[in-house]
C-alpha cells in the first residue's frame, strides 16, 4: 500500500492499481488475488476446481426446480430461496457416493432414500411453512397426484392471515430428470374455499400424470380478501405456501 501525494486524487481502479480514500488521506495499491487463470490450470488448485464445478452444479440443479414449477414459484417464495436450495441440493449431491470428487451429481443423490428424504417437506416460502398454516390431514395418491380432503373446515383448519376471507389450495405433479434438465409438470384444480365453517371434502386432481425419472408432489395454499365480489391476494402474496408434500 502506498500514499499518493499527486495533484489529481482519483478512487477507482486503473489496470491492476486501486485508488481509494481512507480516512480523509488518498492510497494506491496494487490488485490482489489469485487470477481466474491460475485457478483454471496449476495444480495447487484443484480442489477448488472440484468445489467450484460442483457448487455450480447445485445451483443450476435449484435452477431447473424453480423454473419447472413455473408460476407457482413465484407466488410463493422468500428472499433467500435461491440460497437455500442451494444449501439443500449440496446435501443431497453429496449424496452420491460413486462418482468422483468435483463431479458428483444432485441426479444420482436423488437415487437414494436420503436424498429424496431431504426434499421432503421443503417449504418455498419460509415465511409460511405447511405444516404451520394447513392443519387438517390428507390423503395422497402417488400413482396419479390425488390429494383428498375429508370433512375440511376451512375456518378452524387453516391458519390465516389477519384479513383473508377465502382459500385456495392446489397440487401439481412434477417429473424431472435433474441429469437432463427435462421435466414437465401437471397442476390440479383449484378449490376455493370461504374462510368459515362450512364443512366440505374438496379433491385435487392433476391433469395428467406426467413423465420423469423422479416425481415430486406439490401442495400450494394461497390466501384471498373479497372485496365488492372481488377476491385479492393478500400482502404481495407473503402468506402463500409451497411445499413438496412427497417424493417418488
Amino acid at each position: 500500500m502506498a500514499k499518493s501525494n499527486g495533484v489529481l486524487k482519483i478512487e477507482g481502479t486503473v489496470e491492476d492499481l486501486t485508488f481509494y480514500k481512507l480516512n480523509g488521506k488518498n492510497f494506491v495499491r496494487r490488485k490482489g488475488g489469485i487470477s481466474k487463470e491460475r485457478i483454471d490450470t496449476e495444480a495447487n488448485f484443484v480442489r477448488t476446481r472440484e468445489n467450484n464445478s460442483e457448487f455450480k452444479h447445485s445451483a443450476a440443479a435449484g435452477m431447473e426446480l424453480r423454473t419447472a414449477l413455473g408460476s407457482m414459484v413465484f407466488k410463493a417464495k422468500d428472499s433467500k430461496l435461491s440460497s437455500r436450495m442451494l444449501k439443500l441440493f449440496s446435501v443431497i449431491k453429496n449424496l452420491d457416493t460413486t462418482s468422483a470428487r468435483g463431479s458428483r451429481q444432485v441426479s444420482i443423490g436423488l437415487t437414494t432414500a436420503a436424498g429424496k428424504a431431504a426434499l421432503i417437506g421443503f417449504d418455498f416460502n419460509l415465511h409460511a411453512p405447511l405444516n404451520s398454516v394447513l392443519h387438517a390431514p390428507y390423503d395422497l395418491d402417488t400413482a396419479t397426484g390425488k390429494i383428498s380432503f375429508t370433512d375440511l373446515l376451512p375456518a378452524e383448519q387453516f391458519h390465516y392471515p389477519q384479513g383473508a376471507t377465502h382459500v385456495s389450495i392446489q397440487s401439481a405433479v412434477l417429473g424431472i430428470d435433474f441429469a437432463t434438465g427435462v421435466s414437465d409438470v401437471a397442476y390440479s384444480n383449484t378449490e376455493n374455499l370461504a374462510l368459515n365453517l362450512t364443512m366440505s371434502s374438496p379433491t385435487l386432481t392433476p391433469t395428467s400424470f406426467p413423465a420423469g425419472t423422479l416425481h415430486l408432489f406439490m401442495m400450494m395454499v394461497s390466501f384471498y380478501q373479497e372485496v365488492n365480489g372481488v377476491q385479492y391476494s393478500l400482502k404481495n402474496e407473503e402468506n402463500n405456501v409451497l411445499n413438496i408434500i412427497d417424493v417418488v
